[in-house]
């Protein structure tokens, strides 16, 4: 969405409530104790004046039997803490008597305004059945609201990790009526309960706060440690399934070490991390019916098809190693590297033992022409280019070694993929080389601050820029 201040013609209604207490047209919602609402795709008319429900209190941040605080974690320039609040189904029949589910949201604050006493803004999400953004960085409206306020970003109840309904969640319900009956459970007024349940036990003194809505979200308002532990229990899953995998959605099958290729597109640039770390979190499908078994996710096997390029980009994994080969060949280099390293790299042993699960890199590896759907009809060319042994030379070192030519590089201290010795062993034999060796950026540095990078190369070419 964007900012605020950039797009007011998406605005179809601004209102300011001097009173704390409003409520929806729907005349059985519960009511938001606000200071502003700010509204996309709303009406003015959807809005009254009423009383708000009464709910208990607690004080900010504290954790209690239906709230859990996660701990403050970080992406650029802002900070994270995970929320995770248990809420009944159906709020008409009171807090105790009904079944419960589970809330998740996310408060986000600039570094540094951790313990600051910001004003709260809720978000809530377009819709229905979208989860909240996950921030990669402080970009768009997050960015400027960071800049006031302490935002938080509620995954409304039925999406992200609110007791998510997908295709498979559902399945636990074995019939259209019961279904149908769970349901209308998940729509807006139930949805501004569970906001107000979240208000007076979050915000100090249960104060009011700010209500951001977009399209649906305006409608209603009118996650690093603990990877590590998931990321084994994926993988214990897998080798325990019939195959010692289970089927993508793609037609492929995640195993253990397919798992491990996700170090292949989550890792290495600048939000990898934490869109592994988003993924994850959703890696298993709630528990709606008692007593259901714990199965992975649609979403999380969904998820794992896309990341990878492969049905549209086979060409990467098929030359993976051959671009780097001449008078040899590569005998699937990575393979046998691994193979030599195999106790640090057998993710289902290392699951077993209580170890960290590695991710592999930029690497590809033959069994992938078996498991990736994509890539099966190629499994054959694959092996071939694999042992090809008259590769023609790529580089004339005498060349390197005498050019004239002015060069320019980036050297990327902490890059993932790419070995720092090995840059400088070969940036040695190109004679008038100029390095910009810097930890700002990893391996998608061109990617993630294109004109930054650009420029400044350009600078050292034209003499506008230090050579360090």
């Amino acid at each position: 969405m964007p900012a605020l201040h950039a797009q007011p013609s998406l605005i179809r209604s601004l209102l300011y409530f001097p009173s704390p207490f409003l409520s929806l047209s729907l005349r059985t919602l519960p009511l938001f104790h606000v200071t502003k609402l700010r509204c996309f795709n709303c009406s003015q008319s959807s809005v009254r004046t009423v009383t708000a429900m009464s709910l208990p209190n607690a004080t900010s941040g504290d954790s209690s039997p239906d709230h859990v605080a996660g701990k403050w974690f970080s992406v650029p320039e802002l900070r994270l803490r995970d929320h995770r609040f248990t809420v009944p189904l159906d709020y008409s029949v009171g807090l105790k008597a009904s079944s419960k589910i589970s809330i998740f949201a996310r408060e986000v604050v600039s570094v540094g305004k951790e313990e600051q006493p910001l004003p709260y803004l809720l978000y809530l999400q377009g819709g229905p059945g979208f989860e909240a953004p996950r921030p990669t960085e402080p970009s768009g409206w997050i960015r400027k609201a960071c800049e006031e306020f302490r935002v938080i970003l509620m995954d409304q109840r039925g999406t992200g990790l609110s007791t998510p309904l997908t295709a498979s969640s559902m399945s636990q319900l074995k019939s259209e009526v019961d279904l149908a009956d769970y349901l209308k459970h998940f729509r807006a007024d139930n949805i501004v309960n569970d906001a107000e349940f979240i208000r007076v036990r979050l915000v100090p003194d249960a104060g009011p706060w700010t209500i951001l809505g977009q399209s649906f979200g305006g409608f209603c308002a009118v996650t690093y440690p603990q990877d590590i532990e998931v990321v084994r229990e994926v993988v214990n899953y897998l080798s325990k399934s019939e195959g010692g995998g289970v089927q993508l959605p793609s037609g492929g099958f995640l195993t253990p070490k397919g798992l491990q290729i996700l170090g292949l597109t989550g890792l290495g640039s600048s939000a990898g991390f934490e869109r592994l770390h988003y993924m994850f979190e959703r890696a298993w499908d709630p528990i709606i019916v008692p007593g259901a078994s714990k199965e992975i996710s649609y979403y999380f096997l969904d998820a794992f098809d896309k990341w990878s390029s492969f049905d549209t980009n086979p060409l990467y994994a098929l030359l993976h190693e051959s671009i780097y080969c001449q008078g040899d060949s590569s005998r699937w280099a990575a393979q046998r590297i691994r193979a030599e390293n195999e106790g640090k790299f057998d993710a289902v042993r290392a699951a077993k033992e209580g170890r960290p699960v590695f991710f592999t890199g930029e690497m590809i590896f033959p069994w992938m022409f078996d498991e990736i759907h994509a890539l099966r009809k190629f499994k054959g060319a694959a092996h071939i280019l694999a042992e090809k042994k008259d590769w023609p030379p790529l580089y004339d070192i005498t060349a390197l070694n005498n050019n004239k030519v002015p060069v320019a590089a980036a050297v990327y201290y902490e890059d993932m993929f790419v070995n720092f010795k090995l840059v400088m062993e070969t940036a040695a034999q190109i004679a008038g080389i100029r390095l910009w060796i810097t930890n700002e950026f990893m391996h998608s540095g061109l990617r993630d601050a294109g004109s930054q990078v650009f420029d400044h190369l350009m600078g050292m070419l034209d003499g506008k820029k230090p050579l360090f």
